[in-house]
């Protein structure tokens, strides 16, 4: 089903909030077709659990709003001389209260994880994406172009990362792809859910064939929602 994203020359990911979820799924998905992925997480068990360093994975402990941990990252790329897709997965849900309640401090804290990292990061890292003509992507949610109570700190900061992704797409001559997986079986969705049955939601992995779609495909930057895209290998 993969065999798309094989590629003839060692292709680099960097793929944040790799230790679970849909981070690590597609981190998985990327080094069993041959590309070699730097990853991150604040849980170090847990992250060199899920992906133990090998000649391919360069998996670091920190915080993707840290500077130092960013030029970790950065200097990791730097090893590999090349960088093909950056993905922007790692995300925080915040306060799960009406935005009249939200603190000032919880909002700007969701901001800089799922806002300003992003950016910052990518500043970072930019160069090597344009010199690859990789693909920037951020992980996106229905919560940014719908309107539901309780969820307006996680959805604003979703919302501006769809802009923030496809403005330096634009702007840098790069594919740039917001994309909403639709909900999924993760410690995040069930956060959002405490004490209701989310074993209904389909698990992460059902979600990257569709993801991989959109990365082999010729579609333009912008907008999509994972159910929309047929998976990859499918007939057409």
């Amino acid at each position: 089903m993969l065999a798309s994203m094989t590629r003839s020359h060692n292709e680099v990911a960097v793929i944040t909030g790799g230790s679970a979820g849909l981070g690590l799924a597609l981190a998985t998905a990327l080094l069993d077709t041959g590309w070699s992925v730097v990853t991150d997480a604040r849980d170090a068990d847990r992250l060199h659990a899920a992906l133990p360093d090998s000649s391919r994975v360069t998996s670091l402990v920190g915080d993707v709003r840290d500077g130092d941990h960013q030029d970790a990252i950065a200097a990791a790329v730097a090893r590999h001389g090349r960088l093909d897709l950056l993905v922007h997965n790692a995300s925080e849900l915040g306060p799960m209260l009406p935005l009249a309640e939200v603190p000032e401090s919880l909002f700007s804290q969701v901001l800089e994880t799922n806002l300003l990292a992003p950016l910052t990061l990518t500043q970072r890292l930019l160069p090597y994406l344009i010199a690859s003509r990789g693909t920037l992507v951020g992980i996106s949610s229905d919560a940014a172009v719908e309107h539901y109570p309780t969820w307006g700190t996680y959805a604003a900061s979703k919302a501006a990362l769809d802009h923030l992704v496809l403005t330096l797409g634009e702007e840098n001559g790069i594919r740039a792809y917001a994309v909403d997986p639709g909900d999924m079986r993760t410690a995040m969705h069930q956060a959002a859910f405490p004490g209701e049955d989310i074993s209904d939601r389909p698990l992460p992995e059902s979600v990257v064939p569709h993801l991989l779609a959109l990365l082999t495909s010729t579609q333009p930057s912008g907008r999509y929602r994972a159910t929309d895209l047929a998976p990859a290998g499918a007939s057409r």
